[in-house]
């Protein structure tokens, strides 16, 4: 009976149950894309990271929710290099150690952040923002049970993708963000004819005097209804931002999950002026609650 064993790790979190769980599975060359689908299935869980050798990276990985797989995503990255490390997989070379991970989007370099020789930190750099759709708010905004005036004033609906395209919808403050509620099917038909993966709802302020930014960002059944904490979606909404000259400052501390009982905060680092961003940087810590070994 084949064995292979995981992890399971709660990510952009410093404490066991807050931030967005991850199941990281090593080993997981042997397996074919239907069997890791069922596995992600199985584990029931926002994503579930798949680690295998890489001939073009230090190491690759490859992440699905329970209906399918995602190109790139921001917390089974971080969860998987934290697990690498605890795991003995990866040596931390001093206090800042760099690595390359290919992901199907491409290769992204990570750097992992220590102190007292414990991994405290990842930060994974995204592929560079592609600015796609533009859409109506009246299109959109009724899906979640909002109108189009609780749109951030002066601010487009807009697919972006920095590896994984999400729809980035921008509202006016907290109590519009509270409000929201998704309609099933309004939301089916309008990611039928979408161009992005998942919609990602949010607000400047943070939930915390900490955070510049809060967050909410919803799926379907058998997909988790609610994301605590999503990091592609952070990176993407950091591009946004700082390209329609929507915020003041580059990088600061975005949040989400808090509503939720799963509180979790990521930096943020945009790279490059508003017109010519090169990269995004998401990082975060994460805390190994399980460790494993799944017999299929």
């Amino acid at each position: 009976m084949p064995t292979y064993p995981y992890m399971l790790v709660d990510a952009f979190t410093d404490r066991p149950l807050g931030g967005n769980p991850c199941a990281v599975i090593f080993d997981a060359d042997p397996l074919d894309a239907p069997t890791m689908q069922a596995i992600a299935r199985e584990m029931n869980l926002s994503e579930t990271a798949f680690v295998h050798r890489s001939a073009v990276a230090d190491v690759g990985a490859r992440y699905f929710t329970p209906v399918e797989e995602i190109p790139l995503a921001g917390h089974p990255t971080i969860a998987t290099i934290i697990a690498l490390v605890d795991a003995g997989r990866i040596a931390l070379a001093g206090d800042t150690t760099h690595l390359s991970l290919e992901l199907p989007a491409g290769v992204i370099p990570i750097v992992i952040y220590a102190e007292g020789g414990q991994a405290r930190r990842v930060v994974m750099s995204q592929l560079a923002p592609r600015f796609l759709a533009v859409y109506d708010p009246a299109e959109v905004l009724p899906a979640f049970g909002l109108r189009a005036e609780d749109v951030m004033p002066g601010a487009p609906v807009q697919t972006v993708s920095t590896g994984t395209p999400q729809l980035m919808i921008p509202l006016r403050d907290h109590a519009a963000l509270r409000r929201a509620r998704v309609d099933p099917a309004a939301f089916v038909a309008l990611r039928a004819r979408g161009d992005f993966f998942s919609p990602h709802l949010f607000c400047l302020g943070g939930a915390t005097a900490v955070g510049r930014t809060f967050a909410r960002h919803f799926g379907l059944p058998p997909d988790t209804p609610e994301d605590p904490f999503t990091g592609s979606a952070t990176g993407g909404m950091a591009a946004y931002l700082w390209h329609h000259g929507l915020i003041d400052v580059p990088t600061w501390v975005a949040e989400q999950g808090h509503w939720m009982g799963r509180p979790g905060q990521a930096t943020v680092a945009v790279v490059g002026p508003p017109a010519a961003i090169r990269t995004v940087q998401v990082g975060g810590g994460a805390v190994v609650l399980i460790r494993g070994e799944l017999q299929l």
